[in-house]
């Protein structure tokens, strides 16, 4: 992998509570609060310096343009929410260009276990009682956010057991 032990180990325990956040506010409120994004960017910016050499830092704000990009595309062709586009974006410097394959086979894989989990959840009566008010429950849209924050959970995981 092309992310560094060590910059995956600095990046993590800051990066795990808004990636849970933003999962566990895309399942209740069928929304990734701007707050989350806004936070994850900040992790970036202040821990970047110290997790990453500075020129490598400073390209990874070019991933932040491409991805906001491509997900504001796919906003405006119904294949994702504005929220959805915003935390792929904040997501993106995060993620080292040479392990872009190696994190979409993650998003890939995480994103499948998410829906089947999430449907299956949805079907079972004790938690749709205990989580009633959950929006995504009887929204016919998927939470997304159940699918990306884990992805770079995943992602920083496995660079720090196999950068």
């Amino acid at each position: 992998m092309a992310v560094s032990a060590s910059a995956a180990l600095w990046f993590l325990p800051f990066v795990l509570p808004i990636c849970l956040w933003v999962a566990w506010s895309d399942m209740k409120f069928m929304k990734i609060p701007n707050k989350a994004v806004l936070a994850l960017l900040a992790v970036f910016v202040v821990i970047g310096l110290i997790a990453l050499p500075f020129d490598v830092y400073k390209w990874r704000f070019v991933h932040i343009v491409v991805i906001l990009v491509i997900g504001f595309v796919a906003n405006m062709a119904g294949l994702l929410g504005a929220g959805d586009a915003k935390f792929a974006a904040a997501m993106a410097p995060f993620i080292a260009l040479g392990d872009w394959v190696i994190f979409m086979y993650f998003f890939a894989a995480v994103l499948l276990a998410a829906f089947a989990t999430h449907r299956l959840f949805r079907a079972i009566a004790p938690m749709r009682r205990a989580t009633g008010d959950w929006a995504s429950w009887s929204s016919s849209k998927f939470p997304m956010g159940l699918a990306l924050g884990p992805t770079l959970i995943f992602y920083l995981i496995a660079g720090i057991l196999l950068g």
